[in-house]
């Protein structure tokens, strides 16, 4: 325990940092979407380059999180998530200087860095709060909602002022980094290790030939590419649809918001079902009948923005979550996570591109929509294979 921070202050200013730190977890990625199209104009880029603005950090997600506990071993927890937000917050000003190659290694750095603080922060909760780790997971991923629904309704008034544009109003992102560090410094004394279970790097094992880990993996991975296709594409599908600019932006902020909404309820709600078939199968659908509203009828658009939200956010969470309900030790949750974690992300990385140049063939979103739809189905028939109630039969390696 940092013993330079008084003890009677230092439970107050670690949760002030923690929630703080959430503040970086999404808007930087999300609040891109609403001026997407300003971007594609300015470097001229086809729909399917746009997209993968959103790929890259799904592919420092799949590539870095499963390293982000060796970081943490070598040079403590609070000094590497310290780093993790110094590379968000130099992604930030390297993606806003105005040059297409710097908008997208601005965009991977600032993927590497969040992939950093996804994996150190639950670790964090295990070692200094084992007692509160639901409140404040749920307290965290509602800040993590909530700057990220402001990050997405302000992108557009902002880009909007004379003399400002896209590449300020991505700039002032850099606010929610800043003031994070500036708060996590007096944690930078302490040096110590990741709590047992946080993911490892993934490598062949056991656990890569269990049907079981596959079927969570695949969970977590069709979800991930579903709500990266919506998160990307949901302004350009409003505004295609007669919404402005500022509307679509606004509205991609309360879908934002609405993701947040699972994590004060979700957790508690789980420990009450023997299998979580039932849930695993109905979330899917939620999702599925938030797109179809979206498609068939975007006159309610704010109501299919809230429900998508929702059943995105509670079906990540239940995701998260069958990595230790199916597992029977640290050992085995830890491999679990790694190898979901990075055949997930790298399932949903080419989903945004690819949406995007279907859009461009098929001339209209009809087609990338019916494919999520699709998939929700396919979601919700894994899902009924993940909720029943087993383990991994598999053997931790010491």
């Amino acid at each position: 325990m940092n013993r330079k921070i008084p003890p009677i202050i230092r439970p107050g200013l670690l949760i002030a940092g923690i929630l703080l730190i959430a503040t970086t977890l999404r808007a930087p990625v999300t609040g891109i979407a609403p001026v997407l199209e300003m971007i594609r104009d300015h470097f001229a880029l086809g729909t399917s380059e746009a997209g993968a603005l959103t790929t890259l950090p799904l592919l420092a997600f799949a590539v870095a999180s499963p390293f982000a506990v060796l970081l943490a071993r070598e040079y403590g927890l609070e000094r590497s998530l310290f780093a993790a937000l110094a590379l968000i917050a130099g992604g930030i000003v390297l993606r806003s200087l105005g040059l297409v190659w710097c908008l997208f290694l601005g965009t991977g750095i600032i993927g590497i860095g969040i992939a950093i603080a996804n994996v150190l922060l639950p670790s964090l909760l295990k070692r200094d709060f084992p007692d509160k780790i639901a409140s404040l997971t749920g307290a965290y991923s509602v800040t993590a909602g909530v700057a990220a629904a402001f990050a997405s309704a302000a992108a557009i008034p902002l880009a909007a002022i004379p003399g400002v544009g896209w590449d300020w109003a991505l700039g002032s992102f850099l606010i929610f980094p800043l003031v994070a560090m500036a708060v996590w410094l007096p944690q930078l004394a302490g040096h110590t290790a990741p709590a047992k279970g946080t993911i490892t790097p993934p490598h062949g094992g056991r656990v890569w030939h269990s049907a079981l880990a596959w079927q969570v993996t695949l969970f977590f991975g069709l979800n991930s590419l579903v709500y990266y296709v919506i998160v990307a594409w949901l302004p350009a599908i409003l505004m295609e649809a007669g919404y402005t600019p500022a509307v679509a932006g606004s509205l991609h902020g309360v879908s934002q918001l609405a993701t947040a909404i699972p994590g004060l309820i979700f957790g508690a709600v789980l420990g009450r079902f023997k299998d979580q078939k039932i849930i695993a199968v109905a979330l899917p659908i939620m999702t599925a009948i938030s797109i179809l509203g979206i498609w068939l009828m975007p006159q309610w658009a704010t109501l299919w923005a809230v429900l998508f939200g929702v059943g995105a956010g509670a079906t990540f969470i239940l995701a998260l979550a069958f990595i230790s309900l199916r597992t029977a030790n640290t050992h085995q949750a830890a491999a679990l996570s790694g190898m979901a974690q990075f055949v997930g992300y790298l399932i949903a990385a080419g989903a945004p591109p690819a949406a995007g140049f279907i859009h461009d063939r098929s001339h209209g979103w009809t087609a990338p929509l019916l494919a999520c739809l699709v998939l929700c189905s396919v979601l919700a028939t894994i899902g009924l294979c993940a909720g029943r109630p087993l383990h991994l039969f598999i053997q931790s390696k010491r």
